[in-house]
């Protein structure tokens, strides 16, 4: 079994150790963004070693697979070093800052084809997601007409919540959009097999102005006292909302909405597909159900359960129908594809999982979006 390295002690960082835990693959140590916080983690999430620099990992020659969950600036650097190193890589979204950066990765990662360069696109592996994919694959929808949704959060509702993320040098030029609207893109186009031909967007940041922490704060917990002094005050450029609408190859339309500032919604990705003969309803704050409407029958709730699911979804569920699988699951159902792939060593075969190639197609619609946006009218998608 691959032993592997996990970079970054924020939110994410933890919850990639956590899920490879589950699945028995040994998780050799972690790395902060400064020795003590290494050590931190190391200690509460029971690992050997805790890294003092990024050089030390991919030198390590216990190591085989490194998971990069680091701030989006500083992908490209350590996700082309991995794989020179002639380790597996999974990245964390979006897979770097440009579309010229992630198709250095592309191209990087095409000339190591016996190494995986994975992206932790991981919404795909709700088991009711991945049904989804196989009733539009076998037809169940028919034509598709219209796919719309969103996905909507509160933790940077106040001006005094404050992350990385917000700041465009860190995260990129797009936020939302970048940060979790990617998430829904991807997951639309593998729900539908259909890929965005054209595009038009709108974009606003609510929120002109936040006072910004003269400390580091954790994505989630962002949040500080009004009143402090320990803070300034901060121009923000980035969005807190988006609304686009697509245009896929296959001809259906597409409505999406993006928000970080929808008080109440702490993380709720939801979609609906609606086609000739069917619709289908997700919603990941209730993701063991699946909604399909019908005109000339009752409309049904599928109910997760591995019995009476497609088959192939079998093998990404793991607990009988009544016992929930929610947001950990899919990190562990990822990496159970990843590493079974790496198991079986056959590098030619497709590939079950989010490639660098699906990560630099995301980039790309993050980038018409906001040409789009900033030109105000349709642009096309190559």
């Amino acid at each position: 079994m691959p032993n592997v390295a996990v970079v970054g002690t924020g939110f994410i960082g933890p919850v990639h150790v956590e899920a490879l835990k589950r699945l028995n693959i040994p998780v050799r140590g972690i790395l902060g963004s400064n020795p003590a916080k290494s050590q931190i983690a190391a200690e509460a999430l029971g690992l050997e070693v805790a890294y003092e620099a990024f050089d030390d990992i991919v030198t390590d020659k216990q190591v085989d697979v490194v998971h990069i969950t680091s701030p989006n600036q500083f992908h490209l650097e350590q996700a082309s070093r991995v794989l020179e190193s002639g380790k597996h890589v999974v990245c964390e979204k979006p897979l770097a800052m440009t579309t010229q950066e992630t198709q250095q990765l592309v191209d990087l990662a095409r000339q190591h084809p016996e190494q995986v360069a994975a992206v932790n696109y991981n919404v795909r592996f709700y088991p009711l997601v991945m049904h989804a994919h196989e009733l539009i694959k076998g037809g169940a929808l028919g034509e598709l007409y219209t796919v719309t949704g969103g996905y909507v959060q509160d933790w940077l509702l106040k001006d005094t919540d404050w992350n990385w993320r917000l700041e465009p040098d860190k995260g990129g030029e797009l936020r939302a959009m970048g940060d979790i609207g990617t998430h829904w893109m991807d997951l639309i186009g593998f729900v539908t097999g259909q890929k965005v031909t054209r595009l038009v967007a709108d974009l606003e940041t609510f929120v002109k102005q936040r006072k910004k922490p003269k400390g580091s704060v954790e994505t989630f917990t962002g949040k500080i006292n009004a009143a402090s002094e320990d803070v300034e005050v901060v121009d923000v450029k980035t969005e807190d909302f988006g609304s686009v609408l697509f245009h896929y190859d296959g001809g259906a339309r597409g409505v999406l909405n993006v928000s970080q500032v929808g008080a109440g919604r702490k993380n709720r990705l939801s979609f609906e597909i609606s086609g000739s003969q069917a619709s289908l309803a997700w919603d990941s704050e209730t993701p063991n159900q699946l909604w399909m409407g019908h005109r000339d029958k009752a409309n049904e709730i599928v109910i997760k359960d591995p019995a009476l699911m497609a088959e192939s979804v079998a093998p990404y569920t793991n607990y009988p129908g009544g016992h929930a699988e929610g947001f950990p699951d899919t990190f562990k159902q990822l990496y159970r594809a990843i590493y079974t792939y790496i198991e079986a060593g056959d590098y030619g075969a497709p590939k079950p999982f989010p490639t660098f190639e699906d990560g630099h197609d995301e980039v790309l619609l993050c980038e018409k979006i906001l040409e789009s946006h900033q030109e105000r009218r349709w642009v096309g998608v190559d």
